[in-house]
């Protein structure tokens, strides 16, 4: 069995272990080893990385009481190698990890919520709990983290004997009778957990609650601590100057301009809205009544548009109306009929204008490449029924 360094000594950063196995796992090798500071994936939280011997570490894995280190190459069985672990990652986990311990004992402790659901990965922390928190009871949260986190208690990591652990009241996502490791954030939280964690609350620096969702009958968190937090905050910060700088207010004012943008917007929107009616209407009064085919070109009309000219179209002619919009060589169409069966002819047209698309027996709609010379050419002369 693998000894597990990182409990006896979450700030291990290198070790020196000997190579008990190394075999063949599919494009990789799986490398056991006789002690490990690397965390496995467990608990929500992703496996630790860094090199073993100088071989990058891929995964790593608990099987079987067993740590296995997933690397690109072998290692010798019997060789003495050092590992390193990305510290920075480890510690920012250890950082996030024991911030999402204290906010749970406190939401436990407050509104008896259990936590169902915990993941530590490469972005944001995650945190699911059985009952719904508004913004305001969790700005009340995070306030009480943060100084417990100034506050700089202890937190504490064992294996309890069965006599002491029967006497105990601890978090605990699964019922545990054996091997139960438990981390004790001094006057604030008592949890079963399995991961490398920091010395003291004040280690955690500070965690952010940073946004939340209705999730499966209860909440889900997204929170950040320690230097995660910072990087996260300075990318806000940075955010909103840009915002700040580009509508030229006070960074704080900024969702007062933004809203105030998004109404004038709204306000040329409609207008535009208006003049784009009034000039169809005015497109539309202007197609002359024909006892043969219509065909309209315009360089720059939205579908919309163009299916309303067809309408109006349609209305002057008992054959039927073809609109296109673009240029020679990228035409949108659209082409309508009270008479004629278009689905049965599209096949046809799309081969004579270098079309394809289709649609009902009284609008096909798609695109073409001829001409606007031939496509007038080819109108000119079709006759359908």
């Amino acid at each position: 069995m693998t000894a597990k360094l990182y409990d006896e000594d979450s700030r291990l950063r290198s070790f020196e272990a000997e190579v008990l196995r190394c075999e063949p796992a599919g494009n990789a090798w799986a490398v056991t080893l006789d002690q490990t500071a690397f965390f496995p994936e467990g608990g929500g939280q992703s496996a630790d990385t860094g090199t073993l011997g100088g071989v990058r570490v891929l995964d790593v894995q608990e099987l079987n009481g067993e740590i296995v280190h997933t690397l690109p190459s072998p290692l010798p069985a019997g060789e003495r190698v050092t590992g390193l672990l990305d510290w920075e990652i480890r510690f920012r986990r250890m950082q996030n990890h024991s911030g999402e311990h204290l906010l749970s004992g406190l939401v436990h402790r407050k509104y008896g919520y259990r936590n169902v659901g915990f993941h530590l990965g490469d972005g944001d922390v995650t945190v699911d709990f059985d009952g719904e928190l508004d913004r305001e009871q969790l700005d009340e949260l995070e306030t009480a983290v943060n100084r417990a986190i100034a506050e700089n208690v202890p937190i504490r990591c064992w294996y309890p004997s069965a006599e002491e652990l029967a006497a105990l009241d601890y978090r605990s996502k699964l019922e545990l009778t054996e091997n139960v490791r438990l981390v004790r954030i001094e006057g604030y939280d008592l949890c079963a957990c399995c991961a490398p964690h920091v010395s003291r609350t004040g280690e955690i620096g500070s965690l952010r609650i940073l946004d939340h969702m209705r999730h499966r009958g209860g909440i889900r968190l997204h929170l950040l601590c320690g230097m995660d937090a910072l990087e996260d905050a300075r990318a806000r910060y940075r955010a909103t100057q840009a915002i700040s700088g580009l509508l030229s207010v006070p960074q704080l004012d900024t969702p007062a301009a933004v809203r105030r943008v998004l109404d004038e917007l709204e306000e040329t929107k409609r207008a535009l809205e208006d003049s784009r009616r009034q000039l169809l209407q005015l497109k539309a009064s202007a197609i002359p009544v024909s006892e043969g085919n219509i065909c309209i070109f315009e360089p720059a009309l939205d579908p919309l548009s163009l299916r309303e000219l067809v309408n109006a179209g349609m209305e002057k002619t008992p054959k039927l109306c073809a609109a296109f919009s673009g240029k020679d060589g990228d035409w949108k169409y659209i082409i309508g009929s009270r008479t004629a069966d278009l689905r049965a002819a599209a096949k046809e047209i799309n081969a004579a204008i270098g079309g394809r698309g289709g649609g009902r027996p009284e609008m096909i709609q798609g695109s073409c490449t001829a001409s606007r010379r031939a496509i007038e050419a080819y109108f000119a002369g079709l006759t359908l029924t």
